[in-house]
């Protein structure tokens, strides 16, 4: 192996640095001269790790740059970070010692291109926010069984199709009433507005919907700008019925979703909110109604067992109540039988009666040589009274 080489005369050799402090003398410097740096490029390879702090490259077509994202910044940001999108950074450039890696500590972030409109977006939800807009006490809860849907989309729109597929699979029984509108670009704020309104009108004489969806497809923060209009926010936090609004995609988010009653992922996932699936309803309603015949067989089978109890009680208590009279006629029909003048001439006794029929009881008023009759048990006899006496 070759030596060093001597420094020319009068120069001076070389330092000789250890290598944590070559980098952390190369980290001061390059925090000396860039500090704090911007810079802009697309992300990837981005991950979330479970103490909350993010790691990313951020490249361009002439290079790349590790970069660090701590969960404080993450949350002040408040981007949807994925993997191609493109973001203007701000922060620190550091050498990592570990690894002796040239990393980007973020402290702000906004999307590429859209920083100003971004800025607008949040300075227009905290306004919003604060007049109250977007109260989660304003939601009202969806009609489990809706009778008429409206739907507030441009006829040209992609979402159109989307919701009206879905509509007509889940429940094509139901009527659907289109209030078109633009859904981009100059006068759609007003024309949304517009179509709400007559939503609104409608609902209040009685033909309208009882559920009204806002739907768009995806696009930039641009093309959903319309969406993000006061006068629109306004007016679907103020609509008489129920709203969901399925605006974009999943990662879109607009302030119109603050202050619907529901917001939906897509327009797809709105119209499904809405619209219980027929199929699954009927399957519901059929099992609904077996239960209920079983429930009424149940119900009748007891009814019929208690009835049948209440029968055997009844006889019971009315053989009962019968034998209780007979004993007391037996006993009636045996004084009555104890008071028969017959049962008295049975034991002897003779009722004598004059020629009258009077019956006579005593000795007094009778006279000798008188007609009596006496009756026996078995006939009568004629008898004169010879005689009388004490």
């Amino acid at each position: 192996m070759a030596g060093f080489e001597a420094p020319p005369a009068g120069a001076h050799a070389a330092p000789l640095w250890a290598v944590g402090e070559l980098l952390a003398a190369l980290a001061q410097a390059l925090q000396a001269q860039f500090n704090p740096v911007r810079v802009k490029g697309e992300v990837s390879g981005f991950v979330r790790a479970a103490s909350g702090h993010s790691y990313f490259t951020l490249k361009d077509e002439r290079g790349q740059l590790r970069c660090a994202l701590f969960r404080r910044a993450a949350a002040a940001a408040a981007l949807d970070w994925r993997d191609g999108v493109q973001v203007e950074l701000q922060g620190r450039i550091d050498i990592y010692g570990a690894r002796g890696e040239l990393q980007l500590i973020v402290e702000a972030a906004r999307m590429a291109g859209q920083g100003d409109l971004f800025e607008q977006f949040m300075r227009l939800k905290a306004q919003l926010q604060g007049e109250g807009w977007f109260d989660p006490a304003r939601k009202r809860p969806l009609p489990a069984w809706p009778t008429r849907i409206g739907v507030v989309t441009s006829l040209d729109a992609a979402a159109l199709r989307d919701v009206s597929t879905t509509l007509s699979r889940r429940v094509p029984h139901l009527p659907v009433r289109l209030y078109p509108a633009r859904v981009q670009g100059e006068g759609a704020p007003q024309a949304l507005c517009q179509a709400l309104q007559a939503a609104a009108a409608q609902f209040h004489a009685g033909a309208g919907c009882e559920v009204l969806l806002l739907v768009r497809g995806g696009g930039s923060l641009e093309d959903l700008w319309a969406f993000n209009d006061p006068a629109l926010v306004r007016q679907i936090a103020q609509m008489p019925m129920p709203l969901i609004c399925g605006v974009g995609h999943e990662t879109d988010f607009t302030l119109a979703d603050f202050a619907a009653d529901l917001r939906a992922p897509t327009p797809t996932a709105a119209a499904e909110l809405c619209a219980p699936e027929r199929d699954a309803q009927l399957s519901r309603l059929e099992r609904c109604a077996q239960r209920l015949q079983q429930g009424a067989a149940r119900h009748l089978v007891q009814q019929r067992t208690q009835l049948q109890r209440w029968q055997q009680d009844w006889s019971a208590a009315a053989v009962r109540e019968l034998e209780r009279r007979q004993l007391r006629l037996d006993h009636q029909a045996a004084r009555l039988q104890a008071l028969d003048p017959h049962s008295v001439l049975l034991r002897g006794y003779a009722l004598l009666s004059d020629a009258n029929g009077q019956p006579v009881l005593r000795c007094h008023g009778v006279a000798p040589g008188q007609a009596l009759r006496a009756r026996l048990a078995d006939g009568h006899l004629d008898l004169t009274v010879t005689a009388k006496g004490n």
